[in-house]
């Protein structure tokens, strides 16, 4: 396997550090997030890796050499004059052999490279780019994907978005990409590695996503630069790579996100409880996944349809966004068990483990991110999330907000009592 590190830019939003160095020479730690990546590589057995270099290229030259210091071995692509992110990918396709990953040169992370081979393996696609929820979706660009995880589009942060529901998916700028796929590049010039190449490749229906809750993200403002520093000095970095067990805190959504407003069958009903998009971002900062379960029997009552019930899921990513809040993943369980309600669904209609207090939801997520139960939390307004949090053998919390334990489902003792979920989330977060 080969890497490809964009490294051609600029940097002008970092303009105060950029005059003597290029961007991905910006130190971190003692060192400059180059390094950082190419040693993520070498961790991975990535060992042949290729630099595309413009504005003050001697700096990343003569530090990395020909990067047998480094154990790698490092050849550079030149960019005489700025050819945008992609631009130098036709001279790139005359080096590469196969399938390679692509890494914007600002970008710190830590990622099961394996798994997300896997992924684009599975897909059979020509190229697989890496997203996940962030804390400003507002001001990124946005993937758009189908349930296969087959992208259909993007929408740019310079869009009116006003009137349209999306999810919080945002492109991380680590991709795997297949050498096929570089036909698109027939000479020299000046492109967007984003806006032409994936823009093409998602024309063709041969671009997929992987969602991955690991941790990647740029450094491309002051105030990233200074989160990415604290991330990787309190060992967030690390500790999100999903080849390390992950904690979660399990939320359940109407009465504790939400306001519980009835069956919430539109997202004009849906509003945030007070204070739940900052112990959302609270969980974000923490190092802890923020994992959404819940029952949602709208769809087998035959009062919403799976579009609308995804809307409105929308909607409750976009308010927490619009706070700097985000869900790492939510599941739902469309089935009811109980018939003779009119204009039910009866293929919902049935009995099944995934609905709350059955835990087949939760296995589900841990299994996806690799969550240690024991380690993690489930916090509902419901003895029924009391219940599933204690049948998957995590500790639990009820909430006084939304029903506050009064449907009295199940005798049962939570392990803490909280008055609202910014309260809970603050407990757990002072248990270490």
């Amino acid at each position: 396997m080969e890497a490809v590190i964009i490294a051609g830019g600029k940097g002008t939003r970092l303009a105060s550090m950029t005059k003597e160095i290029p961007k991905p020479m910006i130190p971190i730690g003692g060192k400059p997030i180059l390094q950082y990546q190419i040693e993520e590589f070498r961790k991975n057995g990535v060992v042949d890796i290729i630099i595309t270099v413009g504005y003050l290229k001697e700096v990343i030259q003569e530090y990395f050499g020909d990067g047998k210091n480094f154990g790698v071995n490092i050849r550079y692509v030149e960019e005489d004059m700025p050819l945008g992110s992609a631009g130098a990918f036709y001279q790139v396709k005359k080096l590469v052999h196969g399938t390679f990953f692509v890494v914007y040169g600002d970008v710190l992370f830590s990622i099961d490279i394996k798994r997300m081979l896997k992924s684009h393996s599975k897909q059979g696609n020509e190229a697989t780019l890496f997203a996940h929820p962030n804390s400003h979706p507002y001001d990124s660009d946005i993937v758009l994907h189908d349930d296969e995880h087959h992208v259909i589009g993007f929408l740019s942060k310079k869009e009116d978005r006003s009137k349209i529901f999306y999810h919080n998916c945002v492109n991380a700028g680590f991709f795997v990409v297949d050498k096929e796929a570089l036909e698109y590049f027939q000479k020299p010039q000046k492109l967007d590695f984003e806006k032409d190449f994936l823009k093409w490749l998602a024309n063709k229906h041969k671009l997929s996503v992987y969602v991955s809750t690991e941790y990647i993200k740029d450094m491309g403002t002051y105030d990233r630069l200074d989160a990415v520093g604290e991330n990787l000095k309190r060992g967030i970095v690390k500790q999100r790579n999903l080849k390390n067990p992950q904690k979660c805190i399990f939320l359940d959504r109407d009465g504790t996100l939400n306001v519980l407003n009835g069956f919430i069958v539109n997202p004009d009903q849906l509003h945030l409880e007070n204070g739940a998009a900052e112990a959302v971002r609270s969980i974000n900062e923490s190092g802890y996944l923020a994992i959404v379960i819940t029952n949602q029997p709208v769809i087998a009552r035959g009062m919403c349809t799976l579009k609308e019930l995804d809307r409105i899921n929308m909607k409750l990513e976009m308010l927490l966004g619009e706070k700097g809040a985000y869900i790492d993943a939510l599941y739902y369980c469309p089935h009811h068990p109980d018939k003779g309600y009119e204009g039910e669904r009866p293929e919902y209609k049935i009995s099944c483990k995934c609905r709350k207090p059955g835990t087949a939801l939760i296995e589900l997520a841990a299994k996806n991110y690799n969550i240690s139960l024991e380690d993690s939390w489930f916090i509902g307004d419901s003895t029924l999330d009391v219940k599933a949090g204690e049948n998957a053998g995590m500790k639990t919390i009820l909430l006084k907000t939304g029903e506050g334990g009064m449907d009295r489902k199940y005798d049962i003792v939570p392990d803490k009592i909280c008055n609202n979920l910014e309260e809970a989330v603050g407990y757990i977060l002072k248990q270490g």
